[in-house]
C-alpha cells in the first residue's frame, strides 16, 4: 500500500489531483487511517488511476470518465468518436478564424464582414431604375431606410434598385437567408465600404444570391450607421 504522496510521485500527479479525485468520487483510496486521515492506495488504484490519466489523454473530460471506467468497449468507442468529430470542428473554426485574420492583414479594409443567417422580411418598397449610383441623391434628397440593389459587383452602368416607402408600393418578400453583413458608423465612406465587401466576397468564393441590402439606422440619441447586407452562397467551382 502507498500513501498519497508516493502515489503521486509514481504516476506523476499532484496531492491535489489525488484529493479531489477522492472528493468527486472518480479514485477513492482503498483506505483511510481514522486517526490521522492519511489515504492508502494499492495496485487497484493504481491501475484505475492509470486509466483515468489514459482518458484524459485521449480528449474526455472527468464528468465522462467515470461512467467510462468500466463502459463496455464500443461505448468508449462511440465517445472517442464524438471527441474526434468534436475536434475536427474545432479545427475548422479555428482555420477559419484564421483565414479571416491574414486576409485582413493582407488586404486592409474599412469593414469587419460578417457571415450570418437572418430571418424573412416583408419590404414596401418603389422601384427605381438608375443609370448612375449619383442619381439616387435626386430621386431620394432623404436617404430611405433601407435601400435595395440588384448588383453582382459595383455598378459599372445602369442598374435596378428599390427604396422603401410608407406610400403605395410593391410588397418585397424576403426569405430566410445567409448573408454577409458590415456595420458602417457614420465616420465611414459607404461606398468605399461597398467596394471593399464585394471584393471580400471575390476573394471568399461567395455568390451573391439575391438583392443587397442598405439599411440606415438612427438610435434614440441620433447616432447613425449604415448597414450593409449581401445574400450569399458558395461560388460553384
Amino acid at each position: 500500500m502507498w500513501r498519497i504522496g508516493k502515489l503521486a510521485r509514481m504516476v506523476g500527479v499532484s496531492e491535489r489531483t489525488l484529493r479531489h479525485y477522492d472528493k468527486i468520487g472518480l479514485l477513492i483510496p482503498a483506505a483511510v487511517d481514522r486517526t490521522t486521515g492519511y489515504r492508502w492506495y494499492g495496485v487497484a488504484e493504481l491501475s484505475r488511476l492509470e486509466r483515468i490519466r489514459g482518458l484524459q489523454r485521449l480528449g474526455l473530460p472527468l464528468r465522462q470518465i467515470a461512467d467510462l471506467l468500466e463502459a463496455p468497449e464500443a461505448q468508449l468507442r462511440q465517445a472517442l468518436t464524438d471527441i474526434v468529430t468534436n475536434i475536427h470542428h474545432d479545427i475548422a473554426a479555428l482555420a477559419a478564424t484564421a483565414a479571416q485574420a491574414e486576409d485582413h492583414l493582407t488586404t486592409p479594409m474599412s469593414i469587419l464582414p460578417q457571415e450570418a443567417k437572418v430571418p424573412p422580411r416583408h419590404l414596401r418598397v418603389r422601384h427605381l431604375h438608375l443609370n448612375h449610383p449619383s442619381e439616387l441623391t435626386t430621386l431620394c434628397p432623404s436617404p430611405p431606410e433601407t435601400l435595395l440593389t440588384w448588383l453582382r459587383e459595383q455598378p459599372t452602368g445602369a442598374f435596378h434598385a428599390a427604396v422603401t416607402t410608407d406610400q403605395v408600393g410593391d410588397v418585397i418578400t424576403l426569405p430566410t437567408r445567409t448573408v454577409v453583413r458590415a456595420v458602417v458608423p457614420s465616420s465611414a465612406d459607404v461606398v468605399r465600404a461597398g467596394q471593399d465587401l464585394f471584393a471580400w466576397l471575390n476573394r471568399h468564393s461567395l455568390t451573391i444570391a439575391g438583392p443587397t441590402l442598405e439599411d440606415h439606422l438612427t438610435d434614440a440619441d441620433g447616432t447613425q450607421a449604415t448597414v450593409l447586407e449581401i445574400p450569399v452562397t458558395a461560388a460553384t467551382p
